[in-house]
């Protein structure tokens, strides 16, 4: 399970400002009780959920010090948010579209969680999707800045197949993905600032 924030500047805080401002949580809580009185429940439900869950992911550096029991606690949060999905058909929604920053993963692949700590992604990883083109590519920043890029072809209204087609090594050298290289991916949440999906990725997530 993968966890994402829109990039844009419009976009909300991501986890670690959610859960370095209690006010922030708060807020939500006081914005509750107006909602629910002016009938909007759904709404005030879907900003808890979330909120819990960005809380739970918060400390877990994208999933890299995740026990077990974080994992289990983070994938009921998940679960939770899932079933408030306000845009249930992700792949025809334009909130798809743009540059995602990854902010937890079960993948050990992509945040390098079996490797030495110099040897991990440290910098911020994107995901930019366009659906429209069918085309996504998975960007590392510091310090190796590799990169891979994809077609995507829909399997559903939220699922896609994922055919990697080229990566690049260190920023500066390219090599054609094998027939092999490939996977699915499934957007089980989207809004304007998050993105929740499940994927069968070999290489495993808004900026």
């Amino acid at each position: 399970m993968q966890v994402a924030h829109s990039s844009r500047p419009c976009a909300r805080p991501s986890r670690a400002s959610v859960r370095a401002r209690p006010t922030r949580e708060t807020s939500v809580r006081v914005n509750a009780f107006f909602s629910n009185f002016l009938g909007g429940g759904a709404a005030t439900k879907r900003a808890q959920a979330k909120a819990d869950l960005l809380a739970l992911i918060g400390p877990l550096k994208r999933g890299v010090t995740a026990t077990e029991e974080d994992k289990a606690a983070v994938d009921k949060a998940a679960s939770v948010l899932e079933k408030l999905n306000p845009n249930k058909k992700t792949l025809s929604s334009p909130l798809m579209n743009g540059s995602w920053e990854l902010l937890y993963t079960t993948s050990a692949t992509i945040i390098g969680k079996d490797k030495l700590p110099p040897f991990r992604p440290w910098g911020k990883i994107f995901q930019i999707l366009d659906a429209e083109t069918l085309t996504a590519r998975n960007q590392e920043t510091a310090p190796f800045f590799n990169s891979v890029n994809a077609e995507l072809s829909p399997m559903s209204a939220s699922e896609v197949a994922v055919q990697f087609k080229q990566f690049k090594i260190l920023g500066l050298i390219t090599v054609t993905a094998p027939e092999s290289a490939k996977g699915t991916l499934d957007i089980t949440y989207l809004d304007e600032d998050l993105r929740l999906w499940q994927s069968s990725e070999l290489l495993r997530e808004r900026k």
